[in-house]
C-alpha cells in the first residue's frame, strides 16, 4: 500500500522504526537523568530554593506583576500590530505605486532591523521628544519596537496568504461586478485568514517571547525581569528561571491551542453540507433557466 507521500513502510522499516524510537526514548531518558543527578550534585534541587513558589509573597509580588507586564505589552503589541499589518500586507499589493511602493519600502525597512535597536531607538526618542513619564517609558519603547517590527513581519503573511488563494476566485468576483476592494473584503481576506492563521499565531507567540527584550535592555519591569529581582531576594537563579520558562511555556502553549482549536471551526465552517441534488431538482433549475427566469 502506498500513499501520496510515501510508500507504507514494510515489516524491516517498522522493526526499524520501533528499535530508533526506543533508542531515542531511552537517550532522553538518560539525558533527564544526567540534568537531574547534575542539579542534585549542585544542591540546586534542595527544598528551600523551591519552597519560596509554595508561598503568595513571591506570586504577589513578584511572578504575577512581572506577568501582568508581559501579558499588558504583547496584547496592546497583538492589537495594533495585527491590522496595521494587513493594511500593509494588502497595500504591497495595491495597483496604485504610490501606495504600493511606500507600503513596501516601510516593510522591508522595518523587517531588516532587530526588533532590540528598535526597542532601543523608541526609548531614545520618546526621553527626547515627548514628556512620556520614566515609569511608562519603558512601556511605550517596548510596544512600539513590537509594533513596528511585528507588522512588517506580519503584512508579509497577509500577502502570501492571499497570493496563495487561486487566481480564478479574484477574477470570478470581478466577473460579476465587484470592485477590487470588495473583492479583497469579501472573498479574498475570509478565505485566507484559515490558510494564514499558523504563521499568524507564531508571530503572536514571538511578540510574547520578545517583551522579555525589553526587561533585559531597558529596565521594563515583565516576568523575566521581574524573576531577577525574586531570584536576588531568595538566592535561587535556577529554579526562577525554570518556574519562568515553564509560565512561558504554558502561556506559549494556551495561545497555540486556542488558535488550533479555531482553524479547525473556521475549516469546519467552511465544508460543504453535502447535499446531493436530485435530478427532479436539477430539471427545475434547467427549466426555469430556458424559461428566461434565470
Amino acid at each position: 500500500m502506498t500513499s501520496v507521500l510515501y510508500d507504507a513502510p514494510g515489516p524491516r522499516a517498522k522493526q526499524r522504526n520501533v528499535v530508533l524510537t526506543i533508542v531515542f526514548f531511552v537517550l532522553l531518558a538518560v539525558f533527564l537523568w544526567w540534568i537531574w543527578r547534575t542539579m542534585d550534585d549542585k544542591g540546586q534541587l534542595k527544598w528551600a530554593l523551591w519552597e519560596p513558589f509554595t508561598t503568595s509573597q513571591a506570586w504577589t509580588t513578584y511572578l504575577l506583576p512581572g506577568l501582568a507586564n508581559t501579558m499588558k505589552a504583547a496584547a496592546l503589541s497583538m492589537v495594533i500590530a495585527l491590522p496595521l499589518g494587513a493594511a500593509l500586507g494588502i497595500g504591497r499589493m495595491s495597483d496604485h505605486r504610490w501606495v504600493r511602493v511606500p507600503a513596501g519600502v516601510v516593510v522591508e525597512f522595518f523587517r531588516s532591523i532587530p526588533v532590540l535597536l528598535l526597542m532601543l531607538f523608541a526609548a531614545a526618542f520618546y526621553v527626547s521628544s515627548t514628556d512620556i513619564s520614566s515609569e511608562d517609558r519603558p512601556l511605550y519603547a517596548v510596544v512600539t519596537g513590537l509594533v513596528l517590527y511585528n507588522a512588517a513581519v506580519l503584512a508579509e503573511i497577509v500577502r502570501a496568504g492571499i497570493l496563495s488563494l487561486p487566481r480564478g476566485q479574484q477574477e470570478a468576483a470581478l466577473a460579476i461586478g465587484l470592485r477590487k476592494g470588495q473583492t479583497m473584503t469579501n472573498i479574498l481576506l475570509p478565505q485566507a485568514v484559515t490558510a494564514m492563521l499558523p504563521a499568524i499565531v507564531s508571530q503572536l507567540v514571538v511578540i510574547v517571547k520578545d517583551t522579555a527584550l525589553g526587561g533585559v535592555m531597558l529596565g521594563f519591569p515583565e516576568l523575566l525581569n521581574s524573576r531577577s529581582t525574586l531570584a536576588a531576594n531568595y538566592a535561587n537563579v535556577v529554579a526562577s528561571f525554570i518556574v519562568v520558562a515553564v509560565i512561558f511555556i504554558v502561556i506559549n502553549f494556551a495561545i497555540t491551542s486556542f488558535a488550533s482549536w479555531l482553524e479547525g471551526r473556521l475549516r469546519r465552517g467552511k465544508k460543504s453540507t453535502g447535499v446531493v441534488l436530485g435530478p427532479a431538482t436539477v430539471a427545475g433549475t434547467e427549466a426555469t433557466g430556458a424559461g428566461g427566469t434565470i
